[in-house]
């Protein structure tokens, strides 16, 4: 007799059933070993991210797997709304998915039906033979599918800012996440995300989403950015990254024990 599997909390259910925001953190560098180790940190929830690292599908796998054993939610970013690469994602055992740029409630519509089976939807049918239903070892895992699925959607351009509570109240749309960085260039003050008229929008997708009754959560790596969202209502925001982590670690190494690289003996010329 083959064991019965029960699958983990959506992050839909993590986030309803906390009584504070959940606070995360990027995975970037496809590196299960590090993966690992940000899972065990004690943070909430990891975005595992497809659209801006080398992460394939064979990698997510990887990661997903190496996450597991760990009391930490993990959501997968889609590199794209592509309706079979959701359906892949999903098969390979991706329960929370993170779809960037989207702009319209008509795509955001189209994003649901691609994450849902027939009739609601049009993801195809493979329980049978993937990781996301354990091999057929989560029983009426297609009848129950949607509760075993969570989706959130990206806005971050000026088109999404102004269609956000239109895109919130999209039935199986489970929260919105504002991308500051993207929303910034579309605003055309590219790199500036703490720029006023981006924090202007950022606040007002909160209120938007939050009118439609769904949980909204947004990036912020500046520590007094992060906390002035919070206060504004996010209820999950991701607060650092793999990446960056390692990079601004390393570069604090090398100024702790090489400084700025000039010579003493020239510093006085």
């Amino acid at each position: 007799m083959p064991i019965r599997l029960t699958l983990p909390p959506t992050f839909r259910d993590r986030i309803a059933g906390s009584d504070r925001p959940q606070v995360g953190m990027w995975v970037c560098t496809g590196s299960p070993l590090v993966a690992e180790i940000c899972a065990g940190a004690g943070l909430d929830w990891l975005l595992i991210d497809g659209e801006h690292s080398p992460i394939g599908l064979e990698t997510t796998s990887a990661l997903l797997q190496a996450v597991a054993p760990y009391p930490v939610t993990p959501v997968v970013r889609a590199p794209s709304d592509d309706a079979v690469v959701l359906k892949q994602l999903l098969d390979l055992g991706a329960q929370n998915l993170l779809v960037p740029m989207v702009d319209t409630a008509e795509q955001a519509a189209a994003v649901v039906r691609a994450v849902r089976y027939p009739p609601r939807g049009i993801r195809g049918v493979g329980s049978a033979l993937s990781r996301g239903a354990r091999w057929n070892r989560v029983e009426g895992y297609m009848a129950d599918a949607d509760q075993h699925v969570s989706l959130f959607v990206q806005v971050e351009s000026t088109t999404g800012v102004e269609n956000a509570a239109q895109i919130a109240a999209v039935d199986g749309v489970d929260g919105v996440f504002v991308g500051p960085s993207d929303l910034a260039a579309s605003m055309g003050v590219l790199g500036q995300q703490t720029h006023p008229d981006v924090t202007a929008a950022v606040r007002a997708t909160f209120e938007a989403v939050r009118a439609a009754g769904k949980p909204v959560g947004v990036n912020a790596f500046d520590p007094a950015v992060a906390r002035s969202y919070l206060e504004a209502g996010a209820s999950f925001v991701l607060v650092g990254a793999d990446v960056a982590l390692l990079a601004r670690g390393s570069e604090a190494l090398a100024d702790t024990w090489i400084g700025s690289g000039e010579d003493e003996t020239d510093a006085g010329k």
